[in-house]
């Protein structure tokens, strides 16, 4: 494909509500289905695992008592999966286990924090692309009324959902398009050092107060970690004169890395405080 002999062609500009470009590079369509399985095979393990212990506890019931709790069984897993997805998509890694095994994550595409209603969105409409078809015919099977037009209708539904990445250059599926989100490469680059200990002793000298620190929230901080994680001067010193102006400090230029080191430290200490409190503010919007 033309995406293998070019990686850059994967190369999409990510401006932060800062203004900062972060450049990042789309998964592949390879990666994501890869990244996607992977989840799959873990939701289908813990599934047999609940299916096992149940039977084995309602060991003794007959057919008849058993129904409604058939229907208990067919909605629980219909949570299980969407609980999954949404639950992890919705943490600070943006990945479930599967997607972090390959090195992916979900994105904003307008560069800000990733929020609950966009991983929402974009995972019950999965609902729709994949599971609701594979459920149809999985039902219809079972009942012995599958014959081969709705099979081949429902296959292809499926084929044509799961395959539309392959069809647009951002590599997205429906469900993207709909949340306003894509899927991005996150390398496992480890910081030089846990920046919450601030060990530089240049970032050491920066000091700030309670009213700094709620300038910014959760989505900020993450964002600031990534700008620290890709080390570039030039995004350095614009997040840093970007902060420096909203909370009143001034940062010489070859003070950036420093200044934002001691800020990213201070401000997730300052968060974590909060949270357990019972006060999570999500951006700098938030009050």
């Amino acid at each position: 494909m033309a995406t293998a002999r070019n990686p850059a062609a994967l190369v999409r500009p990510l401006v932060t509500p800062e203004g900062v470009d972060l450049r990042v590079k789309l998964a592949d369509a390879g990666t994501r289905a890869s990244g996607f399985l992977l989840d799959v095979v873990i939701i289908i393990v813990a599934a047999i695992v609940v299916s096992i212990v149940a039977l084995f506890g309602l060991g003794g019931l007959g057919v008849q008592e058993a129904e409604p709790l058939f229907i208990v069984w067919i909605i629980f897993i219909f949570l299980l999966r969407n609980v999954y997805f949404i639950a992890f998509e919705a943490g600070r890694r943006a990945a479930t286990p599967g997607k972090r095994m390959v090195g992916v994550r979900v994105a904003s595409r307008s560069g800000a924090g990733l929020t609950l209603d966009q991983v929402i969105a974009r995972n019950l409409m999965r609902e729709i692309e994949v599971f609701l078809p594979l459920s149809i015919l999985a039902a219809r099977g079972s009942a012995g009324v599958a014959d081969t037009l709705s099979t081949i209708f429902g296959l292809v539904w499926a084929l044509l959902f799961s395959l539309f990445p392959l069809f647009n250059r951002d590599r997205l599926r429906i469900g993207d398009l709909l949340a306003g989100t894509w899927v991005v490469e996150a390398p496992k680059v480890a910081l030089l050092e846990d920046l919450s200990l601030r060990k530089d002793p240049i970032a050491a000298r920066f000091q700030f107060s309670p009213a700094q620190l709620d300038a910014y929230g959760i989505a900020e901080l993450h964002k600031l970690e990534e700008v620290l994680r890709r080390d570039d001067y030039f995004a350095m010193k614009a997040v840093a004169e970007t902060i420096g102006r909203k909370i009143g400090a001034r940062v010489e230029p070859v003070d950036s890395k420093a200044f934002l080191m001691a800020y990213y430290g201070e401000l997730r200490a300052h968060l974590e405080r909060k949270l357990l409190l019972g006060n999570r503010k999500a951006d700098k919007y938030a009050r």
